[in-house]
């Protein structure tokens, strides 16, 4: 048994007093409980509070980057879309990266961006998010937070996966248009971001939080 297993047992049996014992005795007890179960409490809670702020962070930056990339799809095509997503995606990450004060970005097991090629700790992700994708989760539901160290840094890291749907095929498909296979080339020569279905896990947003 346990040391803490030890003492929430004791706690329990301290808690069942009889009648008329001292109510000093009775707030120790709770005192001790209080001690005994906060540092996890607390824990979580911080936890769920940097996951939150993960999530909304990434929520902007979809925002923003899908704002920017309709608005020219709307104008002038997919091709011109891409022109977009080409200088003003690292743009607006950079940004909101600036505001919320923890790099955010995207990467994937194909990426588009040299860039955007994964550490060893992303493709790791990557990796754990297709298998659990092949076991039947929802690639929209697929998140990771982890504390990791390196070289004696610790870091708080947290990806959310993306998911394929019917718009990214206009780039990220199979049958796409010459023009804009034309514009993939100029842009991103050594682009391995297509031949993605509806439902696969085109990639993630990845954020790195120093501690």
């Amino acid at each position: 048994t346990t040391p803490t297993k030890n003492l929430v047992s004791n706690v329990k049996l301290i808690a069942t007093v009889p009648k008329g014992e001292s109510m000093k005795r009775v707030a120790l007890t709770l005192a001790l409980s209080s001690l005994i179960f906060s540092p996890l409490s607390l824990a979580e809670e911080e936890t769920n509070a940097f996951l939150t702020t993960y999530r909304s962070t990434i929520v902007e930056l979809m925002s923003e980057l899908k704002s920017e990339l309709m608005a020219a799809m709307t104008k002038d095509g997919p091709a011109n879309a891409l022109e977009v997503c080409s200088t003003k995606a690292p743009q607006i990450s950079a940004i909101i990266s600036k505001q919320a004060g923890f790099f955010v970005g995207r990467t994937s097991l194909k990426p588009r961006n040299a860039n955007n090629v994964p550490d060893s700790w992303e493709k790791k992700v990557l990796d754990t998010f297709e298998k659990r994708k092949a076991q039947g989760e929802n690639p929209k539901t697929l998140e990771f937070f982890e504390v990791v160290e390196t070289d004696g840094h610790k870091k708080r890291r947290y990806m959310k996966a993306i998911g394929t749907g019917g718009i990214c095929l206009l780039c990220h498909g199979s049958n796409i248009l010459p023009e804009v296979e034309a514009k993939l080339k100029e842009l991103y020569p050594d682009d391995t971001a297509t031949g993605f279905k509806i439902g696969d896990l085109r990639g993630a947003f990845s954020i790195t939080d120093n501690l």
